[in-house]
């Protein structure tokens, strides 16, 4: 089974919205980078508690080579940069959970399995271990998370509700 790394936006949205066992729930260990596990545990609120209080299924990873940072970081974060370089350290047998469009391009473009938060609550719909994308989703908008109309739409009709 190949690694999931996960960047700060999923693992704070779906804090926000008490669904961050998800992650453990679908895959069972997670690895995050030491730069994503800094930005999430900079301000001691809910979703830096429910990190640290995980642990035992989230495991901080630093990557080897720091030398490669400076390759990518030009239009991206610290911690995409770090989840992009962990990936690539398992020769790209890894699925990548990260949010950011531009983000998502250049994993792409690396040949990264990618998917999103949606993609997340999309597959835990389909595993049946929640009943809907459309509560969730909701809860994601209420809180800050922006979804198009169109990705809207699209999760919900791939959920079939």
């Amino acid at each position: 089974m190949p690694r999931v790394i996960v960047n700060s936006t999923p693992l704070i949205v779906l804090s926000n919205i008490n669904y961050l066992h998800l992650l453990k729930d679908l895959y069972k260990d997670i690895y995050i980078p030491q730069a994503v596990y800094d930005e999430v545990t900079a301000k001691n609120d809910s979703a830096c508690q429910q990190i640290k209080n995980n642990l035992n299924w989230i495991h901080i990873c630093k990557i080897q080579d720091q030398s490669q940072k400076r390759m990518y970081q030009a239009k991206l974060h610290d911690g995409e940069v770090e989840v992009m370089i962990l990936a690539q350290e398992n020769q790209n047998k890894d699925l990548v959970i990260i949010d950011d469009n531009s983000a998502k391009k250049t994993a792409k473009y690396l040949g990264l399995t990618v998917t999103g938060s949606l993609g997340v609550i999309l597959k835990a719909k389909k595993q049946g271990l929640i009943h809907s994308v459309i509560t969730l989703m909701n809860q994601l908008i209420q809180n800050g998370f922006y979804i198009t109309p169109e990705v809207y739409d699209f999760v919900k009709d791939e959920a079939g509700e």
